[in-house]
């Protein structure tokens, strides 16, 4: 699987967000920016993400996920 595949797919799944991808094959990192993570909890925030990709998970096409979650807020204030 491809990170540009990776990233279409989430942008897609959870509009309005700005997804960054990394790495290749079947190991990626994430970082998701989206309105859609206010006021939730980073495991909720996670279990929003992951709902999107566990059919490829389960199918082994992707093996390894590391991700960051983040309002527009927060990513404002980490840049």
């Amino acid at each position: 699987m491809q990170a540009t595949e990776v990233k279409a797919l989430l942008e897609e799944s959870i509009p309005g967000s700005e997804v960054l991808v990394e790495g290749e094959g079947c190991d990626f990192r994430l970082t998701i920016i989206s309105d859609q993570f206010e006021g939730a909890l980073p495991v909720k925030r996670q279990q929003m993400v992951y709902k999107h990709l566990n059919e490829l998970i389960a199918s082994g096409a992707i093996h390894a996920v590391t991700m960051t979650t983040l309002t527009p807020s927060e990513a404002q204030r980490q840049a």
